[in-house]
């Protein structure tokens, strides 16, 4: 079987690639069958001479192979028929913007395998860029406060080279007396929680950071059922509450009364119940001042993003008694940073922890019969031009309605 690293063709250009030199060489060494090639980059983060220098060749047609790995998605004019393909297609939601996308590749017969959709039995991804839009979006928050407050300045982070540089810069800073709420427990919010811990800042219980005031920064990590409860009054459950999230309300307003950062690094589910609301935002005791949405769902539960911020202009402001966006460091404002393509600034570290996992868990269920069932899981798209039987509910999308 024929394996071609694919070149990203959207715009705005991204760095990233699903495997590093280093990374596709262990691959070809796991999997002598395979045979790998590279697509010739001119923007990939690591330069073709990398990857001929680990003996692959480096092409401008791959159009002799089987398979398609990619990161974002393909231009409609350069996916080739009957292929299996790989890459964030950003249709498993019906985005209306990618309609025409999943339409072109059933009517080019091919079999589309979404990052997103590579998961356990359980349902939980087993691949992903989170732990990296978690770091640098904790940093830009950081960024955000020195800029703002004339508190230090942060260098953005496409400026350095890798993790360890990022971490460098944290070091010359010194934070205040700052409160911050983190949501979630996931792979974003560990990513997050790097930052947090490397920054030496203390780490308390919901319970003395609802109840107290501190004389150093300080932060707390938020679950689910810390930040919703049931509207009957009776104890929750996280795993009933991703199933059915609608007997939920948002419980987050104890929170917002006594943080001044808030760290957005939950995922929202359909029918879960917004985090703040415009009018908490309104209400005298709301103390955030300043959000790091890194989950960054537009007008949904976290209600001062407005907008995607980018990485050329990261931060906006919020004003909550008009609703409307102002100068990100206005009086009374929330300062927001909503980037939504936050890994696309460590290209070099994503790229290679996300080889990592696709490695572990994608190769080998060619060579082993799928025998976790991760690819039939994973396969939105058939041969023969039709919806597989788990994503069928994307028929009514597909047909337009």
């Amino acid at each position: 079987m024929k394996f071609a690293i694919i070149k990203e063709r959207k715009n705005p250009p991204d760095r990233r690639v699903v495997f590093s030199p280093e990374k596709l060489a262990e691959a070809r060494a796991q999997f002598p069958q395979a045979e790998f090639v590279v697509e010739s980059s001119d923007i990939r983060v690591f330069s073709d001479d990398a990857y001929r220098a680990q003996g692959f060749t480096v092409t401008d047609d791959v159009s002799d192979c089987d398979v398609m790995i990619g990161v974002k998605e393909v231009p409609l004019d350069a996916l080739i028929p009957s292929k299996k393909y790989f890459y964030f297609s950003h249709t498993i939601k019906k985005q209306p913007y990618n309609r025409k996308l999943l339409v072109d590749m059933l009517n080019k017969h091919i079999e589309m395998y979404d990052h997103e959709t590579i998961v356990k039995q359980s349902g939980a991804r087993l691949i992903g860029f989170g732990r990296y839009a978690g770091l640098v979006g904790a940093y830009n928050g950081f960024r955000a406060l020195g800029l703002r407050d004339g508190l230090f300045e942060l260098p953005k982070v496409e400026h350095l080279a890798d993790l360890d540089e990022v971490k460098t810069e944290l070091d010359k800073i010194t934070l205040p007396n700052i409160k911050i709420v983190l949501t979630g427990t996931g792979k974003v919010a560990l990513g997050a929680k790097e930052i947090l811990d490397h920054l030496q800042i203390k780490q308390v219980s919901d319970a003395l950071y609802l109840t107290s005031q501190f004389t150093e920064p300080v932060y707390v990590m938020a679950d689910v059922m810390e930040y919703a409860k049931r509207k009957d009054g009776k104890v929750g459950d996280k795993y009933a509450f991703y199933k059915d999230p609608s007997g939920y309300e948002s419980n987050f307003m104890p929170y917002a009364k006594e943080s001044d950062v808030f760290i957005a690094g939950h995922f929202y589910g359909d029918g879960a119940p917004f985090i703040f609301t415009r009018e908490d935002a309104k209400h005298p005791d709301f103390r955030i001042n300043l959000v790091a949405d890194i989950s960054c769902d537009i007008d949904g539960p976290v209600a001062s993003t407005i907008r995607p911020s980018t990485i050329a202009d990261p931060f906006y402001g919020y004003d909550p008694m008009s609703e409307s966006e102002v100068a990100f460091d206005a009086k009374g404002a929330i300062t927001m940073m909503a980037v939504d393509n936050l890994p696309c600034e460590l290209p070099k570290d994503a790229s290679e922890g996300f080889g990592e996992m696709f490695l572990e868990h994608v190769i080998p269920a060619f060579f082993n019969d799928d025998q976790r069932g991760i690819l039939k899981r994973a396969k939105i798209t058939t041969p023969d031009g039709q919806l597989t039987e788990r994503f069928k509910y994307l028929q009514d999308y597909v047909d337009g309605n």
